[in-house]
């Protein structure tokens, strides 16, 4: 039962919101849209729940077209099967837990008083919470009241899940629990899900697959892992996890394959299968815990020499400031650094942890 998103297309005036955006999701996946405010993700989600009109594109839930805009078609929301839950809880004060996630069944197929209630009970069941279905939502926490809201989405027996940045109002030891229960809810279900968010860390620890987000369009998608280690460009590089942008200029292919580049911090090695021209600009992308800090000049290899600018420990790594050459490098080392504010320092990577990328105005990369 995929849902499936082609072509989508939403324009505010002379805006396009959202611009040629493509996906599919099978039954158990989470697809996350991340990206910054205004990027479009939520414009999106509500084209997918039938909240906004679409302007062109299709999309399908199991093969059932609910949107067509060359066709004309348009289901109406509540006949789409979806089960969402949106940043606000959105619960009932007066109601009791039993009754808020109860409330839905009252407007969809005919049940039982029976059948209502035992739907009710597995819902609170899934999001353990049966303990609590008499107890009033000022009763709760943050979280359980998000688990609420989770499971009235839930006892309409969705054919797929829509989450709009739905742990955003939590404070952080509260998204990181809330994560693992929809982490462990949708692993149970097995239905697609599509999950917005801005959050970085909650799109790498939910998601099956990432697709980030920038003015209406999906600049990369992927599995977390892999946009994590191999960007498309530097806004997928530096909107997922810190990294370092180093403006560069390529110098030659080494025998070894490597590809040579010039940046203002020094020379750096570069593997990539990539065939840039000599002379092309282009960005190298390093993670900062993928450079390594040497209190002695190493041998061998690419080696940038700079001066140690911060260094803030932070237990299970010290994040550090280098400044090389016309560049302030961003560097987290495992545990402690047994240098001061002012040494010298060289700084070393691995020609595979470095990524290239295209800039912007030189066009993309062969």
């Amino acid at each position: 039962m995929a849902l499936v998103v082609e072509g989508l297309v939403k324009r505010f005036g002379d805006v396009a919101a959202v611009d040629g955006v493509s996906f599919s999701i099978e039954p158990g996946e989470m697809v996350c849209l991340l990206g910054p405010s205004g990027c479009g993700k939520t414009t999106t989600l509500r084209c997918v729940a039938g909240l906004e009109t679409p302007d062109a594109g299709t999309i399908r839930l199991d093969g059932q077209v609910l949107a067509d805009g060359r066709q004309g078609i348009l289901v109406p929301p509540y006949r789409r099967r979806f089960g969402m839950v949106f940043q606000s809880y959105a619960v009932w004060p007066h109601l009791t837990v039993f009754e808020n996630v109860r409330y839905p069944l009252r407007f969809g197929e005919r049940l039982t008083r029976e059948e209502m209630g035992r739907r009710t009970r597995d819902a609170l069941r899934l999001v353990r919470l049966e303990e609590h279905a008499e107890r009033f939502p000022h009763q709760l926490s943050g979280g359980q009241q998000q688990r609420v809201a989770l499971a009235r989405a839930l006892v309409m027996q969705p054919a797929a899940l829509l989450f709009d940045e739905p742990l955003s109002n939590l404070d952080a030891k509260l998204r990181e629990e809330m994560r693992s229960e929809l982490a462990d809810v949708q692993g149970r279900l097995k239905v697609p899900a599509l999950y917005v968010t801005h959050d970085q860390a909650e799109a790498m620890a939910l998601a099956t697959r990432i697709a980030v987000m920038h003015q209406g369009r999906i600049r990369q998608e992927g599995t977390p892992g892999a946009i994590y280690r191999r960007p498309a460009d530097d806004f997928v590089a530096t909107f997922l996890g810190s990294t370092n942008l180093l403006p560069g200029v390529v110098e030659a292919r080494e025998v070894s394959g490597d590809v040579r580049v010039r940046t203002g911090a020094g020379v750096l090695l570069v593997k990539t299968s990539a065939a840039p021209e000599t002379g092309s600009q282009v960005f190298v992308g390093i993670r900062p815990e993928h450079l390594h800090v040497h209190l002695q000049t190493p041998a061998g290899g690419a080696v940038l020499a700079g001066e140690l600018v911060k260094a803030t420990f932070l237990g299970p790594f010290t994040d550090c400031a280098v400044t090389a050459g016309d560049i302030t490098l961003q560097v987290q080392v495992p545990g402690a650094l047994a240098a001061r504010r002012g040494d010298r320092v060289y700084l070393t990577v691995e020609p595979d942890a470095c990524t290239l990328l295209p800039q912007r105005d030189g066009g993309p990369l062969p």
